[in-house]
C-alpha cells in the first residue's frame, strides 16, 4: 500500500496492507497534519516511519460490530498489564507505542493498523472533515479534566494555532472569559476571547489565574511566567523539538503549579461535534490529494494555514 514515511526526509513508500497481530485493519479516508507531525520532521521524537496520527478510516478488518463502520482511533496502544494501565492511565504506559509518533505507524497511508479497544464509532451527524479534528479537539478537552477551571477566571490562551483555536472553544462552551495571545489577528479572530493581544504588544501582569501555553514555541513558556499570578496555575500544551534553557526559582518562589497536558479521550470530543457546539469546518484550509501529500505538508508549515487535510480514500 501507499504510505508518506519520514526517514530524515519525507517520502512516498509501499508498506504492507495488513494488520498486526489481534488488531484492526482500518482504511483511511482522511488525515490531518498537525504540529507535532512538523516537528517529527524537525527531529521531535526520533521517530521514523509513517507519519499522522489524525484520521477518520473504515474498519476493514475487525470484530463485526466495527466491520465497514467509520471510525477514529486513540493514538496510545498499551500493554494493558503494568501499574498504570491497571490504574487507567493507559496514555502514560512506558511501553505504549503511539501512533505516527512512536514506535507505530501512522495514517498517512492507504491503512493503518490499532486495537479495536482503540477505535470509536463516529455518530451519523459528525463529517469526515470534522472527524479528523477528535484527537487534537480531545487534547483541548483533556485541560478541563486536569484543571478545575472556574468560568470567573482570568485566562490567558497563549496561540493562534490549530490547538490553540479548539482550545479556546471548548473554554467556550463552559463559558470562561479569555485573553488571547497571538502572532496571527487572523487567526486570533477564530478563538472565543474577551480581549485578543498580539504578542509583540503584550505586556504581561502577573495578573492571570491560568495560563494556557500553546504557542507550540519555546519563547511561549516565558510569556506564561510573566503572565501567571504568585500560585497560579500554567498549563503546558506545546510540543517541540530541541529545548530551552530552564530556571525553576520563579515556579519556587510564586508557588506556581505547572500541568503538562497531552493527549485526551475522545468520547468528549466527539460529543461536542456531534452535539455541534464545537465547529471545526473553518479551521480547514486545504484538502490535499495523497500524491500531493509532500505539498500538503509544505503548505502546513505555512503560517497562513490553520489545518491542511490529506485525502487518502
Amino acid at each position: 500500500m501507499r504510505a508518506l514515511v519520514f526517514d530524515e526526509t519525507l517520502q512516498f513508500a509501499e508498506r504492507p496492507y495488513k494488520a498486526l497481530p489481534g488488531e484492526c485493519l482500518v482504511r483511511v479516508i482522511l488525515a490531518g497534519i498537525c504540529n507535532t507531525d512538523l516537528e517529527i520532521t524537525a527531529g521531535y521524537m526520533g521517530f521514523t516511519g509513517v507519519l499522522g496520527h489524525e484520521f477518520i478510516g473504515v474498519v476493514v478488518q475487525g470484530p463485526d460490530e466495527l466491520l465497514d463502520k467509520r471510525v477514529v482511533g486513540e493514538i496510545n496502544v498499551a500493554c494493558g498489564e503494568c501499574v498504570l494501565c491497571r490504574q487507567g492511565l493507559e496514555r502514560h504506559c512506558a511501553t505504549r507505542t503511539v501512533l505516527g509518533i512512536a514506535g507505530r505507524d501512522g495514517a498517512m497511508a492507504d491503512a493503518l493498523s490499532l486495537p479495536a479497544k482503540n477505535l470509536h464509532l463516529v455518530p451519523e451527524t459528525v463529517t469526515d472533515v470534522e472527524a479528523t479534528f477528535v484527537e487534537p479537539l480531545a487534547a483541548a478537552c483533556e485541560i478541563l479534566e486536569q484543571v478545575h477551571i472556574d468560568p470567573s477566571a482570568r485566562i490567558c490562551l497563549i496561540g493562534d494555532g490549530k490547538l490553540a483555536i479548539l482550545i479556546g472553544r471548548v473554554l467556550a462552551c463552559i463559558g470562561a472569559a479569555v485573553t488571547v495571545v497571538g502572532k496571527h489577528p487572523e487567526k486570533m479572530v477564530k478563538i472565543p476571547a474577551i480581549e485578543r493581544i498580539e504578542a509583540h504588544r503584550f505586556k504581561p501582569d502577573r495578573s492571570f489565574d491560568i495560563v494556557i501555553e500553546a504557542s507550540g514555541h519555546p519563547s511561549g513558556w516565558q510569556t506564561a511566567l510573566q503572565a501567571v499570578r504568585p500560585r497560579g496555575t500554567v498549563v503546558l500544551k506545546s510540543t517541540y523539538a530541541g529545548g530551552f534553557e530552564f530556571n525553576p526559582a520563579p515556579l519556587v518562589i510564586d508557588e506556581i503549579t505547572v500541568v503538562g497536558s497531552r493527549c485526551g479521550r475522545f468520547a468528549p470530543a466527539l460529543r461536542l461535534l456531534a452535539d455541534g457546539k464545537v465547529r471545526v469546518e473553518d479551521l480547514v484550509s486545504a484538502i490535499y490529494p495523497f500524491d500531493q501529500a509532500l505539498e500538503a505538508f509544505a503548505a502546513a508549515r505555512s503560517s497562513q494555514t490553520i489545518k491542511v487535510l490529506v485525502g487518502v480514500s
